[in-house]
């Protein structure tokens, strides 16, 4: 089988999956709005009346006009139909990206789905991917230097700040950080949204004050996970006979560690990178709050509290579609990096 033909089987398992995910998605989510928007018709039935009232129209038959009114809305909101033609429904317009609109405006005046992920989605990649990529650098470049220096000092006290960085609730370090930085210090605003009145480089100025603490608060409590993992990962590949023939040919060490180490350490490390960096474009709710951060977490929390159901299901679609992307993209990462993994070389053989 070649790397193409790999390929194209992968994509299409991956859009098997997202339909399957989707469908099952939408049978949750249908089945928890149809009790809101029973909830709702009788509140648009009543405001309807009252209005009707004010205005001396009231209807003679009130009960037959409820009636209408209700089986009206029912079949706006397509409550007439069975439950399994709804989860079709709404799982097609949810693969065709059309998320509708939600009830209450995000964002200012903001209702449609789309919309929202699209301005929630580049202030979450500015914040979190942004300092996913700086602890991805620290870590690697630590995880490396303590491989090399195994049981030294510096290995030992990277160990400690990992357990000790990683056992740390990134919500509790986020408002020591306010307290101390923005509170007592006033060295950096508290709010995270940028002031609207500033353009150009005051601008950009003023928006990376504002990122100054959550990126730290994210990279301090992320970094020593990081460096550990690659620190253990390259100590397994350091004892490979192909590194000791290196060394013993005289290969400079420089170009034995990341010629030769960190290259054959690379799908394990490649996987951690793209996942962590999937994963940051999906914000966290906890933090974004703390630092009142209006990305994708942020939109997530609104989306729960209000019961946004369209928003809820556009925001997984994409969070789904995403992490389906980055395996593979994966996949096509260790054909690059490992000579030892070959597509279809056990059906050669």
């Amino acid at each position: 089988m070649g790397m193409g033909k790999y390929l194209l089987i992968r994509a299409i398992n991956a859009l098997i999956v997202l339909s399957i995910v989707t469908l099952v998605v939408s049978a949750l989510f249908v089945k928890m709005a149809e009790k809101d928007l029973e909830n709702r018709i009788q509140e648009l039935v009543n405001s309807e009346y009252q209005s009707l009232l004010q205005q001396n129209k009231a209807p003679s038959d009130p009960e037959k006009w409820r009636e209408e009114r209700i089986a009206y809305y029912r079949h706006q909101f397509k409550l007439d139909r069975p439950y399994w033609w709804r989860v079709l429904y709404y799982a097609r317009r949810t693969i065709t990206l059309d998320f509708g609109n939600t009830r209450i405006p995000i964002f200012g005046t903001e209702r449609n789905v789309k919309n929202i992920i699209a301005l929630a989605l580049p202030r979450t990649i500015l914040l979190f991917t942004t300092a996913q990529i700086i602890v991805i650098i620290i870590g690697l470049l630590l995880g490396v230097k303590a491989a090399q220096m195994v049981g030294s000092l510096f290995d030992r006290a990277l160990s400690i700040l990992a357990l000790i960085t990683t056992s740390i609730p990134m919500w509790w370090f986020g408002m020591m950080m306010l307290l101390i930085f923005a509170f007592k210090l006033g060295w950096f605003p508290a709010n995270s949204m940028p002031d609207p009145n500033l353009t150009g480089f005051a601008h950009v100025l003023d928006v990376a004050k504002r990122l100054v603490l959550p990126v730290t608060t994210i990279v301090f409590v992320l970094f020593g996970g990081w460096a550990w993992v690659t620190r253990n990962i390259m100590i397994g590949t350091m004892q490979e006979d192909f590194i000791m023939a290196a060394r013993a040919k005289g290969v400079p060490e420089r170009k034995v560690i990341y010629g030769h180490a960190l290259r054959a350490a690379a799908p394990p490390i490649v996987t951690m990178t793209i996942f962590s960096l999937l994963g940051s474009l999906g914000g966290a709710i906890i933090t974004e709050s703390v630092f009142n951060w209006p990305g994708m977490g942020r939109v997530y929390w609104i989306a729960i509290q209000t019961n946004e159901i369209n928003l809820v299901m556009g925001l997984t679609f994409i969070s789904v579609a995403l992490y389906l992307i980055g395996v593979i993209i994966a996949d096509i990462s260790y054909g690059f990096l490992d000579p030892r993994v070959r597509v279809g070389a056990s059906a050669k053989m």
